[in-house]
């Protein structure tokens, strides 16, 4: 059963990263208005998209700089909305927070109001108005705020395997339902993101590890009924191709074993310093697909180098960490599980969409946090980071 909520005592894996951390770095929460080595960072990055992104109009039709920066003037207004909103108030609101997840989920599935678009159905457009959003990206916020507000019942620790199960059923059910558009980079975002939510409020050692196992082996059954010829394949084909191509990216070399490999060209092109804005000529010459969106990291570093590549690493580190080491100080549990979530979906993001564009990722349609080109994800990304500014303005003040 839940224990009864106690600010007092650290979190699962919050609390073995705690040890980690020296002493002095642990003290009670002092500060101004905004969590700034966070908020900073995270500004920056959306800076540095804003310039890639600029850089992509200027060869790359549908890389709209105008569509870009409404997306970053919404999401600001999102971000200090959300800042401003005591986060505290969801804490008990785990049954409206799961039937929200669904609703978003099942949106683009309603007749007349589901738009489909590279593959999938996983966009909405809006009545009235030539605008559409991908309900996907706001339910990865409305999916850390559940698992959140479940996994803070058990004060750092769930006992029982029953309340495990519970809590990992929960979360497959967002799952499932992006998987139906089909969508299965979002799927593995709010799948790892959850997860470390679970871990994070106290799951056992055995258990996460007998899950992890299951998974591996159900996936690896998937694929390879995928690729038996009578069986049935839950995979799509180019899903499978993804992954063929991510073992041998010369079996398919004008498919997506092209892009891989026009990534790692524009990548390695551009050396130390790059080639300077504006002259990416993997992206301008169309040899780069998608360099606006899934490949925009090879974009950045055929312009930025290794300078810049390690620039944007950086501030991607400060910002995560930042959100880390926050949640280690804050004493509500709701508000450490939050942040924990929040930064394991920005980690999880970074390294496949840059895993990716190096090829030690398979490929995935995964944005890449501030950069990529996309209102719904930048709207998403921008706030999270008031996600994480609420949670620092309405900590417990102390003296």
């Amino acid at each position: 059963m839940p224990q009864p909520l106690s600010a007092q005592q650290p979190q699962g894996l919050l609390a073995q990263l705690q040890a980690l951390i020296p002493r002095g770095m642990r003290q009670p929460v002092r500060g101004g208005r905004f969590y700034l080595p966070q908020l900073l960072s995270a500004l920056a990055l959306v800076a540095f998209g804003a310039v890639v992104i600029w850089s992509a109009s200027l060869t790359i039709a549908n890389a709209s700089f105008a569509r870009h920066l409404v997306g970053i003037a919404i999401g600001l207004l999102g971000a200090y909305g959300m800042y401003r909103y005591d986060y505290r108030a969801l804490a008990n609101m785990s049954k409206a927070l799961l039937v929200a997840d669904v609703i978003l989920m099942l949106m683009p599935s309603v007749p007349g109001l589901g738009v489909s678009a590279l593959g999938m159905t996983g966009w909405v457009k809006v009545p009235l108005i030539p605008l559409r959003f991908q309900p996907s990206e706001p339910a990865k916020l409305v999916t850390i705020f559940l698992m959140a507000s479940l996994g803070a019942e058990y004060n750092g620790k769930i006992e029982s395997l029953r309340d495990y199960l519970k809590l990992c059923g929960i979360l497959t059910i967002p799952f499932v339902l992006i998987l139906t558009q089909p969508d299965l980079g979002t799927g593995l975002i709010i799948l790892v993101t959850g997860a470390s939510v679970i871990i994070c409020s106290g799951a056992r050692r055995t258990w996460v590890i007998a899950t992890i196992a299951g998974i591996v082996a159900m996936a690896s059954l998937v694929v390879a009924t995928s690729m038996t010829p009578g069986l049935p394949h839950v995979l799509k084909d180019y899903q499978l191709n993804r992954l063929i191509v991510f073992v041998d990216s010369s079996v398919d070399p004008s498919g997506n074993g092209y892009n891989l490999q026009q990534a790692k060209i524009a990548v390695g092109s551009g050396g130390l310093l790059g080639k300077g804005v504006g002259n990416a000529s993997q992206a301008a010459g169309g040899f780069l697909p998608e360099a606006h969106t899934d490949f925009v990291f090879a974009l950045l570093a055929e312009e930025f180098g290794f300078v810049g590549s390690v620039a944007l690493l950086a501030l991607f580190g400060v910002t995560i960490l930042s959100t880390i080491l926050l949640a280690q100080k804050v004493e509500n549990p709701f508000g450490k599980l939050i942040l924990a979530g929040v930064a394991t979906m920005w980690s999880f993001q970074l390294l496949q969409n840059v895993g990716m564009c190096i090829g030690i990722m398979p490929i995935t349609g995964i944005p890449l946090p501030f950069i990529s080109f996309g209102s719904s994800s930048m709207v998403s990304q921008l706030v999270s980071v008031g996600m994480v500014q609420s949670v620092w303005h309405h900590r417990t003040k102390v003296s």
